[in-house]
């Protein structure tokens, strides 16, 4: 067998991933998501409410119940909002000589506005994530949180 043939053995096909399933395409759902949008047609609502998910797209029908967004988007928004926020607060700290009540006026209210903006956001781009990745559920294996069979030992025998 020639080089190239023998490559061709052992590469996974590009258009499917690790479980056979095919490819989906990552940060268009992504940029889908974070403007509330279903990340398979985006066409379709992603939230209900201002964080509840659909359990389902109005439009296309995919099932989005099995999100596990959980912490991650405030984790992320508070990262966010921070690393914009603290570096801006310190150089007007630096340059003006504003009251501690003034500083408060201005970064407090900011500060919440900010994190409010970017929550709904950031949680519609995790959860097109984690379908984009067929994460908790999204590749259609049943319970998402099941262990495989034989995983954990009988200990009563």
């Amino acid at each position: 067998m020639s080089a190239p043939e023998e490559n061709k053995t052992w590469q996974a096909d590009s258009s499917q991933n690790e479980l056979g399933l095919p490819k989906r395409p990552v940060w268009r759902s992504m940029v889908r998501g974070f403007l509330g949008r279903c990340p398979h047609c985006g066409k379709g609502a992603l939230f209900r409410g201002y964080l509840k998910p659909v359990s389902e797209c109005a439009v296309c029908g995919e099932d989005m119940s099995h999100q596990r967004a959980d912490d991650a988007p405030p984790y992320f928004t508070i990262l966010i909002v921070g690393h914009i926020v603290v570096p801006v607060m310190v150089t007007v700290a630096l340059a003006t000589e504003l009251s501690v009540a003034t500083h408060m006026a201005i970064w407090l209210p900011l500060t919440l506005a900010m994190c409010l903006a970017l929550l709904r956001p950031i949680k519609g781009t995790i959860i097109a994530l984690q379908w984009a990745l067929y994460m908790h559920g999204f590749e259609g294996r049943g319970d998402p949180d099941a262990m495989p069979q034989g995983f954990l030992r009988s200990d009563s025998a």
